[in-house]
């Protein structure tokens, strides 16, 4: 028997296994998210700094918010210690990412299979309850069959759009850019009801006085979690290693009761949508 042909198959597969490692370690090589971030010392974070309290600007013109705080604290315990923030529209977030506008976006994006397409997502680190606002002078209106035939307003490009136009086919859905002309429709009567957090809600209702209430039953949750760049892994690893620390030391409970309210229970309700 020849010795070579016995030989030569085992030579052809580690060959083979030797250039997918190379091939592995190549692609590895390639992901310097992490590590580029690390050397300069900086990393570019974006969220609207419009959405009190999420992320908004002081009185000292300061990016402060739950999600400012956030950003905040997972870069410190990454160890980039300069976090610099950019403001951008909700909308301009994915697209924006894409080119490296910014290195990250720490808004409370829900992850959705069409954005899931293009951007990757951190683990959530925060929730919201969704629900149906309606005028307090409304009597019709009071639980998701009863919007068949109404209007129902949704912020534009929101996870509240999205929920709207794949559950409510009945209904004529209006998108807004922000919630101050949303709000203001669904008082004047000009918009029938509305999609938003019950936590925003409130918190429009009380500042401006609003004659609004809600009606019915949370209508959905929507975690809310990071966005980087498609194939940023070791980012995207780093940042979920830091959000489940946080989460574990209650440094994310205690964040939210200092910007989002005493009785907001972010974790538990973190679980609750996690279970939906």
């Amino acid at each position: 028997m020849n010795i070579r042909s016995l030989l030569r198959p085992n030579t052809a597969i580690l060959l083979g296994l030797l250039t997918c490692l190379a091939l592995n370690t190549a692609v590895a090589e390639t992901d310097d998210s992490l590590s580029k971030l690390r050397q300069s010392g900086v990393v570019r974070v974006a969220n609207t700094q419009t959405s009190p309290p999420w992320s908004y600007i002081d009185e000292q013109n300061q990016p402060t918010g739950y999600d400012v705080a956030v950003a905040r604290e997972i870069f410190k315990r990454i160890g980039i210690p300069k976090v610099e923030f950019v403001a951008d529209k909700f909308t301009s977030f994915v697209d924006s990412i894409k080119t490296h506008k910014y290195d990250t976006v720490i808004n409370s994006l829900a992850n959705t299979p069409e954005r899931a397409k293009i951007v990757d997502f951190t683990s959530p680190y925060s929730v919201q309850a969704f629900r149906i606002w309606v005028s307090e002078r409304n009597t019709d209106i009071h639980d998701i069959p009863s919007l068949k035939g109404h209007s129902v307003g949704a912020t534009s490009g929101t996870s509240n759009e999205l929920w709207a136009r794949n559950n409510l086919k009945e209904s004529e859905i209006r998108t807004y850019e922000g919630a101050g002309l949303l709000y203001s429709d669904l008082v004047s009567g000009r918009l029938d009801s509305l999609i938003d957090s019950y936590f925003h809600g409130q918190k429009v209702k009380e500042a401006n006085g609003l004659p609004v209430k809600v009606v019915g039953e949370p209508v959905t949750y929507s975690l809310g979690a990071a966005i980087v760049p498609k194939g940023a892994d070791a980012l995207r690893e780093a940042m979920n290693k830091a959000i489940a620390d946080m989460t574990a030391d209650g440094t994310l409970q205690k964040l939210g009761k200092q910007y989002l309210g005493a009785d907001y229970d972010v974790v538990g309700d973190m679980t609750k949508a996690k279970a939906w």
